[in-house]
């Protein structure tokens, strides 16, 4: 009996509750009653907040598909004002292929395609293409192509003598090189004996 003596001792010395053999000592009503209201807002608190996750969830999900949406239809939609401003040079390509065949001269034809070429660079300029220089220039790999050498003395060496195919800047970014041929040293060839 004395350890339980000294629990008893130890309860009123310290005024907790103590376990004694798998018991639990009560706590009194006032107490029971502030933790049990504690214990539901704290439960209510976890749901509203669960609650507040699961919707913000869902709206993440829905604006991750929205914006795939978005980029889908942006892709297959962004050369749509470019297409609808070429399509009158199309139209006067038709036209002009059409009144090919009747009693107009070369000369006109050569000038209704003249105007046309101006009519679509026009259009891709307001776009923000531009034309590469090439003739002339120093061969520059980054927008020029070299598919050949062409031996000269009339050029300095690395310069390009020829153009093959234009190239083209799209808003300061290469679209594609210039196809072109760079001088080169002529070969000395050996004397005849």
């Amino acid at each position: 009996m004395k350890e339980n003596d000294k629990e008893i001792d130890d309860y009123e010395a310290t005024g907790t509750d103590s376990v004694d053999n798998g018991e639990i000592q009560e706590m009194p009503e006032d107490e029971l009653a502030r933790v049990k209201a504690e214990l539901e807002a704290k439960t209510k608190e976890a749901a509203e907040n669960y609650d507040r996750f699961l919707r913000s969830s869902a709206d993440l999900e829905n604006y991750k598909k929205r914006a795939e949406r978005e980029k889908i239809d942006c892709i297959a939609f962004a050369n749509e004002n470019l297409l609808s401003e070429i399509l009158p040079a199309i139209d006067n390509f038709e036209r002009a292929l059409s009144h090919a065949n009747s009693e107009t001269t070369l000369a006109s034809l050569e000038q209704g395609v003249r105007l046309i070429i101006e009519q679509t660079w026009g259009v891709l300029k307001k776009y923000g293409l531009t034309e590469i220089t090439a003739l002339g220039e120093r061969f520059d790999p980054s927008v020029h192509h070299a598919i050949s050498h062409e031996e000269t003395s009339d050029a300095p060496v690395g310069t390009v003598v020829r153009e093959f195919q234009k190239g083209y800047m799209l808003k300061g970014r290469l679209l594609r090189p210039s196809m072109v041929a760079v001088a080169k040293e002529p070969e000395e060839k050996p004397a005849a004996h």
